[in-house]
């Protein structure tokens, strides 16, 4: 039963070109221990607890659980290699989160306060599989289910670098969810002119289009574009103008007035340090490569 191998290779260029070999950790802790310390930077997610018991009745424990960007509960499991049962076994803990959502409130209220607590979306909670491999059988598994799964690769490099690749990522929504959105209930679907809701309409083809493991959250002041993370924040159309926050360094781009605007630092709904502002079909042609490098980025 082979896993889904990658072909990516790492180099040193440090006197020469020698491949730095991956390895896997020596033990499932270290990988636990390793994203529990890093989880915003690595998984875009605020960490909760580790090991948190599920209690003498269920008797699991949880490997980490935390809150994503958009508020939705999050259940981390680990294993070294390959192990078909990873998925099964967060789903078994997804279960009983569903059953404990004042528990898992309250716990967020003491670890991030009474506002996150406040905006847990129950609507789309997740489970990331962290392993050393998934199998083609792993990756059909999770497209099965009606769940937000995904499935991320771990590699260590040398004394000091980690890789993480994203396997598979499903949103649990079905085909016919996804029909229905398309035809008036996104970002633009809510009382605006005609021309702002293709607009919207566009955008949200265009951020969908760039891979297979693209997911959206809707939360009520946004929608939230997302592989691990989130990479594109929509906000609902203003009068003349459609707002979408990406996840791009705006150093690294021309700053256009009128089109695209740094805002670290600025409050705003989602997350995102660029802001692309668009008002015409041409705007949205000029802002794939802003949208495919915030993509890459994810």
């Amino acid at each position: 039963m082979g896993g889904v191998v990658s072909n990516l290779k790492l180099y040193s260029t440090n006197g020469g070109v020698t491949e730095v070999a991956p390895r896997l950790a020596e033990f499932e802790a270290d990988v636990q221990s390793l994203v529990e310390a890093n989880m915003e930077a690595l998984l875009g997610v605020r960490f909760l607890a580790s090991e948190y018991s599920t209690g003498p009745v269920h008797g699991g424990r949880i490997d980490s659980l935390g809150l994503d960007e958009n508020g939705s509960p999050v259940i981390v499991e680990y294993k070294r290699g390959v192990d078909s049962g990873v998925i099964n076994q967060g789903l078994f803990y997804l279960s009983w989160l569903m059953d404990h959502r004042a528990e898992f409130e309250r716990l967020a209220r003491d670890r991030l306060g009474a506002t996150a607590a406040a905006q847990v979306l129950w609507s789309g909670p997740r489970l990331i599989c962290v392993a050393g491999d998934f199998t083609r059988y792993d990756v059909h598994a999770v497209r099965e289910h009606r769940r937000s799964i995904d499935l991320v690769r771990y590699r260590l490099f040398g004394n000091d670098l980690l890789g993480l690749e994203t396997v598979a990522s499903v949103s649990g929504r079905s085909p016919v969810t996804r029909r229905v959105r398309r035809q008036g209930t996104g970002p633009g679907g809510g009382g605006h002119g005609t021309a702002l809701v293709e607009l919207a309409q566009a955008v949200d083809e265009s951020l969908l289009g760039l891979g297979d493991g693209v997911n959206y959250v809707q939360r009520k002041m946004y929608r939230a574009y997302q592989r691990l993370r989130n990479f594109a924040c929509v906000c609902p159309p203003q009068r003349t103008k459609l707002l979408v926050y990406l996840k791009v360094d705006p150093k690294q781009v021309d700053l256009v007035p009128g089109f695209a605007r740094d805002v670290t630092g600025l409050g705003h709904h989602g997350t995102g340090d660029l802001e692309v502002q668009l008002r015409t079909l041409r705007d949205v042609e000029r802002a794939q490569d802003l949208f495919r490098m915030s993509y890459a980025a994810a």
